[in-house]
């Protein structure tokens, strides 16, 4: 699971996602173990880290259940099973405030 954390982090880092943040869902989600969540200055740039994240974790071995990177869309996501990379822009992530609503679980440094 940490390689794929890795993997999936590393990705969005470097296509420059700003202020990434992993969320702990282990033992509080039968669905997922973490969200990574980082912000785009725009939808290009959003797409980018996604189809990086979407490139670099299938690279590895990992699959990739769905991508939702629709143009228009402010909210992107890669659905990686067990990860959720999430990618807003402007000023999506204030908006859904995930940070914020799951601020009881504890957060992983990378």
């Amino acid at each position: 699971m940490k390689d794929l954390l890795k993997t999936a982090y590393d990705a969005m880092d470097e296509r420059l996602a700003e202020d990434i943040t992993i969320i702990d869902f282990r033992g509080q989600s039968p669905f997922l173990d973490y969200f990574i969540i980082g912000t785009a200055r725009n939808y290009r740039m959003a797409k980018s880290i996604i189809d990086n994240v979407e490139d670099k974790v299938l690279e590895e071995g990992y699959n990739v259940k769905k991508c939702y990177s629709d143009e228009g869309s402010k909210w992107l996501l890669a659905d990686l099973g067990s990860i959720v990379c999430h990618v807003f822009y402007d000023g999506e992530r204030e908006v859904y405030n995930l940070e914020g609503l799951w601020k009881d679980l504890p957060t992983v440094k990378m």
